[in-house]
């Protein structure tokens, strides 16, 4: 990846579908005011609203536009939205918002059971290279939300390794990153030992973050993993404004391509 930029920062961050604890408050206007200073050049978002009926009707100043949409207008050019959850007011999921083209996307089912729907939201992005032009190995994001039930998680981290041995080629430069529900983390160990994933706060501070609930976070449940780059810094965005955004305290890390 000769002349693509180095340093790259991603952020993720379970928005709670726009809503504070306990959906006391609509914070979506918040959220992407606040996501927008974080200055990340990517963006993985867990529990995403691309449609509620009802809230459209109950709030005067709910998004028009998808939330997706609504968060990455004017900053990030590039975004993607798999849908997991549909009802028939709507339907939520994850989203990937970029400031780099998104050359392509796909949201792969890995549900474990009718009643919790979960997906692998993933995205080739396009580095530009120093010219200007797209850098010839694109850069791999996968955003994800696993089951509460470990039975489920597990089947799920299954999924999502058979997908980075069969569509990530092995020099490509790879994050993953989202809500795990891995309280006992489990997954470091399998992710480490065939993709080569490095958690980005336990290989810069020796411990993954504590996220949740955001206002006095204990558990561990989300996760940045890197292959291809060195962690630089790491942040965890969990005091005020962000304590009253989500349940979830927002994580970025600063990579450096290796």
């Amino acid at each position: 990846m000769v002349g693509a930029p180095r340093v790259l920062k991603v952020t993720t961050y379970n928005i709670h579908k726009g809503f504070s604890h306990f959906n006391r408050r609509m914070m979506v206007h918040e959220l992407r005011d606040h996501l927008r200073g974080l200055g990340a050049d990517i963006v993985f978002l867990q529990e995403v609203q691309g449609e509620h009926e009802r809230h459209a009707a109950r709030f005067e100043d709910w998004p028009a536009e998808p939330q997706y949409e609504f968060l990455a207008n004017s900053v990030w050019s590039e975004s993607a939205y798999g849908r997991n959850a549909v009802y028939d007011h709507g339907h939520h999921g994850n989203a990937i918002l970029s400031r780099y083209p998104i050359l392509s996307s796909e949201n792969q089912d890995v549900s474990s059971h009718a009643f919790e729907r979960r997906g692998l939201l993933h995205c080739e992005i396009g580095w530009p290279d120093a010219a200007g032009s797209t850098a010839p190995a694109p850069l791999h994001c996968l955003c994800v939300h696993l089951a509460l039930n470990e039975r489920g998680r597990g089947m799920q981290v299954g999924s999502l390794i058979e997908r980075v041995r069969r569509a990530v080629p092995d020099a490509a430069p790879l994050v993953v990153a989202g809500d795990f529900s891995d309280w006992r983390n489990r997954a470091d160990r399998r992710f480490a030992e065939e993709p080569g994933l490095v958690e980005a706060f336990r290989d810069h501070r020796g411990k993954s973050a504590r996220s949740f609930p955001s206002r006095f976070p204990l558990l561990r449940l989300d996760r940045i993993y890197t292959r291809g780059f060195v962690v630089q810094h790491t942040e965890v965005h969990q005091a005020l404004p962000w304590s009253r955004i989500s349940d979830h305290a927002a994580l970025s890390a600063r990579l450096a391509l290796a």
